[in-house]
């Protein structure tokens, strides 16, 4: 049994590896910069191992959207021992995570966000998860401000996610951390519904 465990988490260790790997080939050079073979080199490990996890560059590709989607997802998972008001806080300000304002990142959200565009497949994995993270912030929202119609919570989680959005893209022209914070400070007005300072 013990054999088994830990040949498990060998195997999740090297498919961790080949995303990761692939995740950073395509925040450096895009979709251009993805093979098989230049995963396998980033990755320290065999091309048929990449073969064996992945069939072909459309399946990895696919995989890395999946696990981006899990990421994003994280970014509204609720916290249980916080109250509706502070985990919808909470879930705002994660997005301007300082791991997430890094250039690297960035870039990786560019392609991911150019690729959608250009594959219709990968706009549908886009745009599914774009829909889970929009429901997930959503009903941050609508247990934070109650009385609120679906409708209306929907809105607000997407009036956030367009300020979120140009706070990353303003991110890589060097925008300082005040505006970040300010950005922050107009993510939470949209969501509670308050009126801007002026």
């Amino acid at each position: 049994m013990g054999t088994s465990t830990a040949k498990t988490g060998e195997q999740a260790d090297r498919q961790t590896r080949i995303l990761e790997a692939a995740l950073e080939l395509l925040s450096r050079h895009g979709i251009s910069g993805i093979n098989m073979r230049a995963v396998a080199r980033e990755a320290g490990v065999a091309l048929g191992l990449v073969n064996y996890y992945y069939e072909d560059k459309p399946s990895l590709i696919r995989a890395v959207l999946h696990q981006i989607e899990e990421h994003d997802l994280l970014l509204v998972e609720p916290s249980p021992s916080m109250g509706p008001d502070e985990r919808l806080r909470e879930s705002l300000r994660r997005v301007a995570d300082p791991g997430l304002l890094t250039t690297p990142y960035l870039s990786l959200r560019l392609h991911l966000w150019a690729l959608a565009q250009a594959n219709e497949e990968f706009a549908e994995i886009n745009a599914a998860a774009f829909d889970r993270y929009l429901q997930g912030l959503a009903a941050l929202i609508g247990n934070a401000v109650p009385g609120l119609s679906p409708e209306e919570c929907k809105d607000r989680a997407a009036d956030v996610v367009v300020v979120q959005n140009g706070m990353w893209l303003t991110t890589l022209l060097g925008i300082d951390k005040a505006a970040i914070e300010r950005g922050i400070a107009r993510t939470e007005q949209i969501a509670f519904g308050q009126t801007p300072e002026i």
